[in-house]
């Protein structure tokens, strides 16, 4: 499975972040983007953050 964010919705509220550590994190400007070698990463936490995102924006395929 592959895990994308759609960066034209994301609005860093931090709810992958906190759902799932070890592959979401945010940027400077406090967006969120995928860990190093996590895009593939597939399991019950990034559904969690999937779910929980407010906006949307990220997608599991």
């Amino acid at each position: 499975m592959r895990i994308s964010i759609d960066t034209d919705v994301c609005i860093g509220a931090g709810q992958c972040v906190l759902a799932a550590p070890k592959v979401f994190t945010q940027d400077d400007d406090g967006f969120s983007k995928l860990l190093p070698d996590h895009e593939d990463a597939a399991g019950p936490l990034v559904r969690e953050a999937a779910r929980a995102c407010p906006v949307q924006a990220i997608t599991i395929a």
